[in-house]
């Protein structure tokens, strides 16, 4: 079982490059954000000629999330991300895809801090923890898939030095995100890579893919109930030299059938060294 995210910076205008992407990936599972689509302008027809169910939550601007399963229809278990009934942003949206529970996410971006947008990423972050740890005292086997809008270690960006103040870097969401996984949650990428430099994110200013000035935003974690079947882990680095790309590439795991569950992880192949 393949789970991937990817955020697509606009899944109607970068629809060409979303669908040449699942031709060419065939991920089982997909995590979609910024949709930057109301609910009734999601590509559902192309996604389904592509072979893919989808559940999503749409909205304007900056946001929206999506499921996408191969071959099958997504059970959509949750619509919002509990703990707020105000928050109206469409950040998150939950879903059973065969035997696994999907969490995908879009956890705010928090700049400038401080300020009201840095303070409703730090509680959005500790919704997302309650919640969290309520699936893992149940014992759901879960993945919470997304882009965080985290660079969780100095290994995860280029530069740390100037990132300092950045809502992406500073110490309280890295300690947001530390707590999180102390849960229980496995960082599957770092997991099997665990000394490599590896991003999912380049702007598009300061030529910074050309430069490899990256950082690491869009995160796997799995649950203990679905970590022991983690074989592989991976970044398709070459989606984001594509013509009008999205400045993400997909991230993705890979998981063996429960009856491999004890299987010794190993790496991937696709995951490039750093430039």
């Amino acid at each position: 079982m393949k789970i991937a995210t990817f955020n697509v910076n606009g899944v109607n205008g970068r629809l060409a490059v979303l669908l040449r992407w699942l031709e060419q990936a065939q991920p089982d599972v997909v995590c979609l954000q910024e949709l930057k689509a109301p609910q009734g302008k999601f590509p559902v027809r192309e996604i389904a000629a592509a072979g893919y169910g989808a559940v999503w939550r749409g909205q304007r601007s900056w946001n929206g999330v999506a499921i996408l399963a191969r071959g099958a229809d997504p059970i959509e278990t949750r619509g919002a991300l509990p703990g707020d009934p105000d928050d109206a942003q469409s950040r998150y949206i939950e879903a059973a895809v065969k035997g696994v529970l999907i969490g995908c996410l879009y956890l705010p971006n928090g700049n400038p801090a401080p300020g009201p947008k840095f303070d409703y990423k730090r509680a959005w972050f500790e919704r997302l923890k309650a919640h969290a740890a309520e699936m893992l005292a149940a014992e759901v086997p879960m993945a919470l898939v997304g882009d965080f809008n985290v660079m969780p270690t100095e290994l995860d960006v280029y530069k740390p030095e100037r990132w300092t103040d950045d809502a992406l870097f500073r110490p309280e969401i890295r300690a947001a995100f530390r707590e999180l996984v102390e849960q229980g949650w496995l960082d599957a990428i770092r997991a099997l890579h665990p000394e490599e430099r590896i991003y999912t994110f380049w702007d598009y200013v300061r030529n910074a893919w050309d430069r490899n000035a990256g950082l690491r935003l869009d995160h796997l974690l799995l649950s203990p109930a679905v970590a022991g079947r983690l074989t592989e882990a991976g970044v398709d680095r070459e989606v984001r030299g594509w013509e009008h790309a999205s400045d993400h590439a997909p991230a993705w795991i890979r998981l063996a059938p429960t009856a491999k569950a004890k299987r010794k992880p190993r790496a991937s192949r696709r995951t490039p060294p750093d430039a």
